[in-house]
């Protein structure tokens, strides 16, 4: 893995340690306060997944997407100078593409040889002492888990025609979720809760994801990234959006309104340019509920014009769509 530059600050300071509990008090603050530059506004999980992780217990963070699991997770790997091995958790990650297989075309000639066979990302984890990382747990079939149990609670795995692998010290399953409500999401066992240290994620301040979407985009009129941030934090409590919008939505609507701006030679804070942006950045991020009369363009739409374009005291009635804007 190519490490970044807050990997290299810790080769020095971490230098192969025997276990993760060699880390030093020192180097733990230090690791902790370099990653506040990369994962912003999460000192207190950093602290945490540090902490599980020095203590050799393995992590599962669960939150709405959007919210930095993954990033934190890579980032602390990096920065600890560890492996780390990547699974997308979906319905077709079956136990034969976790654990590994054996490759049928040289059974054929060789038989079932111990060379014969294909490592999958568990077992590399486990040969390496890496980090095993399980995007989206909650979207694994059951049988799969069920492999992952087994390893966590007796740190070996017996493979049929193979044989036992054991865990290689510095082996951990760190995984993310989502909450279990978000459309093809499944419940986790309780044995799979049992056996990690759970750290919950939630959406950061409106301070943070005003820094986090400014990342990358310059001259903007002062003020308006905060009503973009602000209409994003709108649609996670609108009362008919399921599901709102993550940080990214205001990343990209501030990124599609200057290239929109561009576009039609005018300006960011153009309503029609505005509004757009947000409509094309966050309508298909939202759910609308079940039972709604509103499509998302909508309800988008009334959430722009209360931010951007709100109605005087005295004055009736709802702003209308700028002219050239979806309605």
């Amino acid at each position: 893995m190519k490490r970044c530059a807050t990997a290299r600050i810790f080769v020095a300071l971490l230098s192969t340690p025997d276990s993760p509990s060699d880390m030093t008090q020192s180097s733990r603050s230090s690791l902790i306060a370099a990653l506040e530059g990369t994962v912003i506004g999460r000192r207190r999980e950093v602290e945490l997944v540090v902490a599980a992780l020095d203590a050799d217990r393995h992590v599962l963070l669960e939150g709405p997407p959007g919210t930095g699991k993954s990033t934190l997770l890579r980032a602390v790997a990096e920065g600890l100078s560890i492996g780390f091995v990547f699974v997308e958790g979906n319905a077709e990650l079956t136990p034969a593409r976790l654990v590994g297989h054996f490759d049928p075309a040289r059974v054929l000639s060789d038989g079932y040889d111990p060379d014969v066979f294909v490592d999958g990302p568990l077992i590399t984890a486990m040969r390496d002492g890496a980090l095993l990382y399980v995007e989206e747990i909650n979207r694994i079939p059951e049988e799969t888990l069920n492999v992952l149990i087994t390893v966590m609670s007796e740190g070996e795995l017996n493979v049929p025609r193979y044989g036992r692998v054991a865990a290689t010290t510095g082996f951990r399953l760190v995984a993310a979720m989502n909450p279990f409500d978000a459309v093809g999401t499944a419940r986790i066992s309780g044995a799979i809760y049992d056996r990690v240290c759970r750290v919950s994620v939630g959406y950061q301040s409106a301070e943070v994801e005003q820094q986090i979407a400014s990342r990358g985009v310059r001259g903007l009129p002062a003020g308006w990234l905060d009503k973009v941030v602000e209409l994003v934090r709108r649609t996670r409590n609108h009362s008919e959006l399921r599901v709102g919008s993550s940080v990214r939505g205001a990343i990209d609507m501030a990124a599609v309104a200057v290239s929109l701006a561009s576009v039609r030679a005018s300006k960011v804070t153009d309503p029609a340019v505005g509004l757009d942006a947000a409509l094309v950045a966050l309508s298909g991020r939202v759910r609308v509920r079940e039972g709604s009369a509103r499509t998302s363009e909508e309800i988008i739409s009334e959430l722009w014009n209360e931010v951007f374009a709100p109605t005087s005291p005295g004055e009736a009635g709802k702003v209308n769509a700028p002219t050239g804007a979806t309605p």
